[in-house]
Parts: C-alpha cells; structure tokens; sequence
C-alpha cells in the first residue's frame, strides 16, 4: 500500500497500556523516480537470517481503516472472495478425484469445528470468513490458537489478531520458529508454543516469516480511489457556482442591497446551477453563462482506472461482484470460471492444507465444491464436445460416460461405436460382435476341430429365420416351422412328408393351407387382409450378383485415400524425426553452443515418432464413408433386384464399418513395422546420422506403401461390397438363397474353387476346407485371414423359385 494510506510503524503493533518498551522505529523509504510513486517499508531489525522482516511495519489497523473500509472496490473483492470460504463446508476424505472422494470421513474434531462451531463466540461459517478476509489483507497472515482437551483432542479454534502477535525465530536450533508471542487486550503477553499455532500466509518469494497480500500491488490504486472520492465530495461542497451570472448598474442601490445579492454567490451544493444577479457599473447589462464549460476533472476515467486496477490485483472480475453489464452470456460465465480458477481455489486451498498437520498422512481436507456451478463450465463444454463425437460416431457410450464423469455400463452395447445416421454398431472385440449378432458366436454351433472364432451365430433373436429353419431340421424331434404355425393356433403338428426336405418358404405355406381359423371376428378379419396382400406379393424374377465393375469401383477409391494418407503420413513421422522436443537427450541433437547439455547418447523413441495408434484411426476414419457410401449403394441395388423396394437396413453399413477397423488394424501393423526398423538401424549403427535415418523412412514407404495400399484396398472392397449385399439379402426375408461364384483363375485358392457354384439360404454359412471354417460370405472380416486375404469372390443372390 502507499505510504500516504499505510504509514509503517512498527509501534503501531503494540497496544495502548502495554509494558513492552517501544520497538526502534520503522524506516520508511519512498522512491520519487521521475513522477512515478513507489512504496517501499521494511523493519528496522532483521531475523537470524538476515531477512528484512518486512510484515512488521505493515499497520492493519490503517489497512482496516483506509484500505478496506473506505475503497469500496477493496470491500467488494475481499467479500467475493471470504464469502465462498465462509459458505462452502469442509470435507475429509481419501481416493477419489478433485470432485468426490473416493472415502469420506464423517467423524472428526476439525469437521465440528469448521462447519458448525469454532468457538463460544463464532460459528463455523463466520470464522472461516474472518480466516479468509484477514488473510487478504495481513501482511503478516493469519494466525489460529489451537485448544486441545487433556485427551489431546482438538476442541476450540481461535483467530488471533496479526498485529497482536509477534514470531520469534528460533536462533539456537534448525525449527524457524521459536515461539510466538501475543498481546491480549489486557496487555498481558502470552507465549505460544508452535504446536498451537496455525500460521497461515500466501508466502512472500524470499522472506519465510512474511505474506504477500493484494494491498501491496493495489495501494497505489486504492490511494487514488479514496482520494478521487474525496476531492470530488468537497468540489460539490464547496463549490457553489451558478447556473449563470445577469451584471446589472448598482448606481444608486443601497449597500445593504448589495450584500444580500453578493450572498447568492455563497458555496454549497444547495446554491449550485441559481442564477445570481452582480453589479457591472454605470449603465452596464451583462450576462455570463458558467454552467456551458464546467470544471473538468476526469473522474469517471480516474475512478474507472483505479476500480480495475484494485480488482485485477485481488483476481476479482466485475461481473463476479454483481455487475455483469456489457458482457454476453458465455463471456460471464468464463469470467466466473477464471474468478474460481485462478483465484477463489487456490485461496481455499491454502486454507484447507493448513490444517493437514492435525490429519493423518493418507486423508485430505478440502472446501466441498462439488455444487459449485461455475465449476460445471469445462465440464458442460467437454460433455457437449462429447456428445457431438458420440453422434459423429467417433466414442462409444462408455467413452462418453468416463468424459462426463459418470460410471460406465461395460456392455457389448456401450463398447461399441454407434455410426450415424442409421446407427450402425461397431464391435470393440470377437465377444461384442457376437453378442451384437455381427460376428460368430465363440462357443455355439462348431464342429469337432472347427474354428470357433469363425463358428456362426448360434439360434437365438439375432439368428435369420432360414438358418433356424435349417438348424431345426438337423434335429430329428424338432417341429418344422408349419408345426410351429399349427401349435400356435391349437392344433396337432403337421408331418413332413416323406423325400426331399422342402424350403422355409413351403413349410409356411403348408402350414397356411392346412391350419383351421379360429372364429371369425373383427381381428380376424385383419389379419386375413394382410395374408391377402402378403401371399398375391411376387418376388421379381431377376437375380443380382455384384459385378467386377463394383469391386474395381471401390478399390480404386480406396487406393486413392490411402496413397494420399500414406504420403501425409511419412512426411509427419519425418517431422517428427527433425522436432527438436524428439532429439532432445538423444545422440541426434544437434548442440547450439558449447554449453549446451541438451544431448544425449540414447535412440529416438521410435514408437513416439511413428504414433501408431493415432494413424489406426485416422485410417479407419478416413475410409469408413467411403466404404459406408458403397455399402449402401450395393444394398439399395440388391433389394431393389430381389424384393422391388429400394431400401438400404442398418445392418448392410455394419460390414463397411468392421472393415474400416480392420484396415486401421493392418495401418497398426505396417507402422509396428516401420518402427522396428527405425530401432534396428538405431541399434545396429553408432554413427548413423539423421538424414540416414530420414531416408530410411522413405525407402521403407516407397517399399511397403504399394503392396500395403493394394491388398487393403482389394479386402475393403470385397469386404465391404459382399457383406453389405449379404445383409440386404438377408433382410429381404428367408425366401433368398446365394450361390458362390469365383474368378476362375489362377489365382483363386483350392478351398474356394471346392465352393464354387454352392447355394444355401442366407444366413447359413458355406463350410470351407477341412476345418470345418464357417465363411457368411467372401471376405468375411470376421473369419480366419488365410480364406479372406486377396480373395475376389463374390455371391449370385435369387429366389427360392429361381434357384429350384
């Protein structure tokens, strides 16, 4: 604080009445450097370290007085601030995170004395704002008289006055303190031994035994406040100036008059803006206008100057202390969120570890700001950033949860990524998939020696009806679906007949034409119609089966985003291999100076530079429309051939989506690569220099980047375009049967010419080899890699009625 409002004298500590002799003065040095006003008081004693004790000539009574009292910025900051450490309740707990603890402690002498009563005089509340505001504005800090009962129990807390209490250093020993002494009002000194005092003070930068308080920086401020107020109260008072002046000749006028007119002209607030009447002399009418070009003092700008000031020094913003004019909505809610930040939490904080000492090691004590909605701004931002990823598809469920800070369900459901807009699941693993019904069920429906990480999905709500038609038939006692239809409407199984086994599609209408209707009522009625509508519907004749064309299509498209994302990549992980943060404490650093000790003789992080995990999804972000927007072509086109209906189900974009995985997965493998070869050059060259290394990364991409690019792009597009007819087809209904088809050349593996020309129902797998392997279809992703890698296969899709 300035001189002017603080003077610092050290007698100013010890009360009226004492018997302490008076201290030595304080010296006092003011620093007039060019017009600019500097402050600067310290004691005239130093500790046993030499360290100026500069809290001692700081007067808090004056600072109470003329600082707090009367600055009416300086009031409002400090209020701000004590009022949320006088309302907020003490907690202490263990584990957990900054919000909640993990184990909350309900019993303990601390929490009855902070949170209901401290001592017979205050309340839980009124002490921690008494703590909070002298701490603001004491120099010196804030010092608490622990009481504890006989028990060593902890029972009463006292704030002491600061500039009653005096802190001796300990000059003999290691402790800082030796004692503290306090003058009561009696002037009786009492010393307290450190055991039973809480000192508590925002810590000076190089004197232990002094605080630091806003005052300090906003003294200057706070002068210019109070004193701007005050010259401009006592121009009001004294000035009494007119509205305007009419001159007049007085010749002949009595004295007396005079007078009594030259009285109009008295100061005082209450003759402002009167018009007064002077004399001008013989003849003479005059008027003066005083009111057009007032006095100027710039007290607006002054007075706004130093409110600023005074609140940035404390960290209180305007808005925080009720005026949130001129400000949007979000403006004042970051204002209020800086405000809790960077100043009311380090402040309670403070506080809080102050009384640590009295817990034991692993519990925490802490201001309870879980309610605290100015907290919730980062928290509602990262939850809406959240939310949008989620719907992007780019989190799952449980992801989203842990962002928001609430508990995860741990589901296949929550696990996986949710594409929009037809929300198409996205297994995190081979159990998910299963339990999705988009991959095989690991334990059902294998063979002896069969791969049960390809098995098919066993009968159960995410089965088609024709694979559980099939699977009813393997078993000798189980009904067909006309038995089903019959005992649903009371009547005795009907018997198959002898010879071939017929289709879904005949047991249904066997079982339509042999079973009794009830009688007749309104719902029957009803559901005659729609039999009517369901049975005259014909299937479209025509078969589709995807062409070269498609495949080609897709795989040049994906050629394309790979090659461009290949030759982004390599030149980042090059980047990467120049960036200074890399090499630094390596044997590639590159010294600036003979002092510089940057280097090093370790290797690159090579797994760092390369960043795997980020380029997988990237990848797999990078193809997923593309291979999302084939998908639902080939689907639209294959419903369109086989029902008549131009519709794309959910479930023909799942396998567009699984394949981009999987090519993120392959991404994943080429960089492990590429890392591994970055580590052996390192490894096996002591002299290998950066540029080598450089080159070693473009001729590992001019390498592995073709043969990479061609075979992934060959897999996503049979992939892709085969899983996405295959759930089309699939949810047309169980009428559908596909016929496998290969190229016919070289290149096609002996288990897939063994299929060649086969026809199921969809829904039931196509055995492959000797293993008993299980294909849905060509490409299937989830299926052993040595039957789908550079396979070309596609599927013939038609009718019950055509294949026969």
């Amino acid at each position: 604080m300035p001189r002017q409002l603080f003077p610092s004298l050290r007698g100013l500590l010890v009360p009226r009445g004492s018997v302490e002799p008076a201290p030595p003065p304080v010296e006092t040095k003011d620093l007039l450097a060019g017009g600019v006003y500097t402050s600067m008081s310290f004691a005239g004693v130093t500790n046993v370290w030499g360290t100026p004790g500069r809290a001692d000539g700081w007067d808090l009574e004056r600072v109470i007085i003329e600082g707090y009292e009367r600055s009416i910025w300086t009031f409002k900051s400090v209020e701000a601030i004590s009022k949320h450490a006088s309302t907020l309740p003490i907690q202490i707990g263990r584990g957990g995170d900054e919000r909640e603890f993990e184990e909350v402690l309900e019993d303990h002498p601390l929490l009855k004395l902070l949170n209901r009563k401290a001592n017979p005089l205050e309340t839980g509340d009124v002490f921690k704002k008494r703590l909070s505001a002298q701490l603001l504005l004491s120099k010196k800090g804030v010092f608490i008289e622990k009481t504890k009962s006989r028990g060593g129990v902890l029972t009463r807390l006292d704030l002491l006055p600061p500039d009653r209490v005096q802190i001796i250093p300990d000059d003999e020993n290691a402790a800082y303190v030796k004692h503290f002494e306090f003058t009561d009002y009696n002037g009786r000194i009492r010393e307290l031994k450190p055991e039973k005092v809480i000192w508590i003070r925002d810590p000076h930068p190089t004197d232990p035994f002094c605080g630091v308080t806003p005052l300090e920086a906003a003294g200057l401020s706070v002068d210019l406040d109070v004193k701007a107020r005050t010259y401009n109260i006592s121009f009001i008072d004294n000035d009494g100036r007119p509205g305007g002046i009419v001159g007049i000749d007085l010749d002949g006028v009595d004295a007396n008059e005079v007078d009594r007119i030259q009285k109009r002209l008295a100061p005082g607030a209450h003759n402002a803006g009167q018009l007064t009447l002077v004399g001008t002399g013989p003849g003479g009418v005059t008027y003066v206008d005083t009111s057009a070009r007032p006095r100027e003092m710039a007290y607006e700008t002054l007075s706004s100057t130093a409110k600023n000031e005074i609140l940035s020094a404390f960290g209180v913003y305007e808005s925080v202390i009720g005026n949130a004019s001129e400000r949007t909505f979000n403006n004042a809610d970051r204002e209020e969120w800086n405000f809790w930040a960077h100043t009311e939490l380090p402040h309670l904080n403070l506080i809080a570890s102050a009384f640590d000492p009295d817990l034991s090691d692993e519990w925490v004590i802490r201001f309870d700001t879980s309610r605290v909605q100015a907290l919730e701004f980062p928290r509602r931002q990262a939850r809406e950033e959240a939310r949008k990823e989620f719907e992007a598809g780019l989190i799952t469920i449980d992801e989203y949860r842990q962002l928001a800070g609430r508990r995860t369900f741990n589901t296949p459901q929550s696990r996986a990524l949710w594409i929009s807009p037809q929300k198409a699941p996205v297994p995190a693993n081979d159990q998910d998939a299963a339990a999705l019904g988009l991959a095989p069920d690991p334990g059902a429906g294998a063979e002896p020696g069969a791969d049960l990480s390809a098995a098919p999905p066993a009968a159960g709500g995410n089965q088609s009806a024709a694979a559980a038609v099939a699977e009813a038939r393997a078993l000798d006692s189980a009904p067909t679906a006309a038995d089903d239809v019959a005992a649903a409407h009371g009547q005795a199984p009907l018997e198959l007949p002898s010879g071939q086994p017929t289709t879904a599609a005949d047991d249904v209408a066997r079982a339509r034409a042999t079973v009794m209707q009830p009688e007749a009522g309104p719902a029957t009625e009803d559901v005659e119609a729609a039999r009517a509508r369901l049975e005259t519907k014909a299937l479209p004749t025509d078969g589709f089966e995807v062409t070269d064309a498609d495949f080609d299509a897709v795989s040049m498209a994906i050629q394309a985003a790979l090659t461009a994302l290949l030759a982004r990549q390599e030149g980042v992980i090059v980047a990467r291999l120049r960036a200074p943060k890399i090499r630094k404490h390596t044997r590639f650093w590159e010294p600036e100076n003979e002092n510089d000790t940057r280097g090093g003789h370790a290797n690159i992080d090579e797994d760092r530079v390369v960043s795997a995990a980020r380029w997988a999804e990237e990848t797999t972000n990078t193809l997923a429309p593309i291979l999302q927007q084939a998908a639902a072509a080939t689907a639209r086109k294959l419903s369109q051939a086989i029902t008549g209906v131009d519709t794309v189900p959910p479930a023909a974009l799942a396998p567009a989506l699984v394949t981009a995985a999987h090519a993120g997965e392959a991404m994943t493998a080429l960089l492990g690569e590429l890392a591994e070869v970055l580590r052996t050059a390192q490894d096996n060259d002591p002299s290998l220099d950066l540029k080598t290394l450089e080159h070693t990364v473009g001729g590992f991409y001019n390498a592995a980047g073709p043969e990479l690019v061609a075979r992934v792009a060959e897999t996503c597009a049979v992939s892709t375009i085969n899983g996405a007819a295959d759930a089309a087809a699939e949810g047309a209904g169980p009428a559908v049967a596909r016929t496998w088809i290969t190229r016919q050349d070289a290149r096609v593996r002996p288990a897939h010419k063994a299929l060649q020309g086969k026809t199921l129902p969809v829904g039931i797998p196509f055995q492959v080899g000797t293993d008993g392997a299980q294909l849905r279809y060509p490409g299937d992703p989830f299926a052993p890699i040595a039957l789908t890698i550079n396979c070309r296969c596609r599927l013939y899709y038609a009718t019950d009625e055509e294949v026969s």
